[in-house]
């Protein structure tokens, strides 16, 4: 695998979504939602402005849960479909560059628009918190926008998965919606059917070990433990054993999320 063909590939990529404004329009709505969360989250305790930063935290975990998986899957989920149904997949290929490297290159670009976007939106919210926060809470608002990356890493890679396996762009995108009301809806109600039909006896022990089939969960754990004031605004703090509770398991969780779908995807690419 020549390195140099991945890094042409990738930057091709990333000035596509440069030129077509593609960062510039999320990294803008994620800095609105951020900022109209961090200065109304608490409308409805009748404080309006900014709290603290652990209640911002708290509110954008579930905001990112929702939203940043979208975006992912949107961005990635006709990576390789797409360019087969144009026809420009066979002119790519025709030249001295490997199925790995075109693979490789096109998710890396992706991924570094994504990664751009999420770390500018967020980062332009982190200037407005600085004013009152204290050092726990911006390394903590930091580990957040670092696990906001992974999020949005696997579940890119999950896309770029559908967009291999996927006959036509009709079929990914139907499938990557699928795969996000699955993972972001429909996952953690069927664990609780599962507990409350066991009795919360049999499936007590297993839940905690569950949440990690789906890296919104992970994320969400992931986040829990960074403040003592977050544990106690979330309410899995009591389910979840201190086993689970270490943020470097939790990432090599998500790295785990982020490599697999990939590996998938490499070996159905494959001539």
């Amino acid at each position: 695998m020549d390195l140099r063909q991945v890094a042409c590939i990738a930057q091709k990529e990333l000035r596509d979504r440069l030129r077509n404004r593609w960062v510039l329009a999320v990294a803008l709505v994620f800095t609105v939602f951020a900022l109209v969360i961090a200065f109304f989250g608490g409308a409805q305790q009748g404080a309006v402005g900014l709290r603290s930063i652990e209640f911002t935290i708290t509110s954008l975990v579930s905001l990112v849960i929702y939203l940043l998986p979208l975006i992912a899957l949107l961005l990635g989920f006709d990576a390789i479909v797409g360019e087969r149904e144009r026809g420009s997949l066979d002119l790519l290929l025709a030249l001295p560059v490997t199925r790995l490297e075109v693979l490789l290159g096109k998710y890396l670009g992706l991924a570094a628009a994504l990664t751009l976007s999420t770390v500018v939106g967020f980062g332009l919210v982190a200037v407005v918190l600085a004013r009152n926060a204290t050092r726990a809470g911006l390394e903590a608002y930091a580990g957040f926008m670092g696990s906001s990356v992974l999020l949005g890493l696997a579940f890119l890679s999950l896309a770029v998965m559908l967009s291999v396996l996927a006959r036509d762009r009709t079929r990914a995108s139907g499938l990557a919606i699928a795969l996000w009301f699955f993972f972001v809806l429909v996952f953690d109600l069927l664990l609780l059917g599962l507990l409350v039909a066991s009795g919360g006896e049999s499936g007590a022990a297993a839940f905690p070990y569950l949440l990690l089939l789906n890296p919104a969960d992970v994320f969400r754990v992931l986040n829990i433990f960074s403040l003592d004031d977050v544990r106690t605004l979330y309410g899995l703090t009591s389910i979840v054993p201190a086993a689970l509770a270490k943020p470097w398991l939790m990432a090599l969780v998500m790295f785990g999320w982020i490599a697999a779908p990939l590996g998938i995807a490499t070996w159905r690419f494959r001539p």
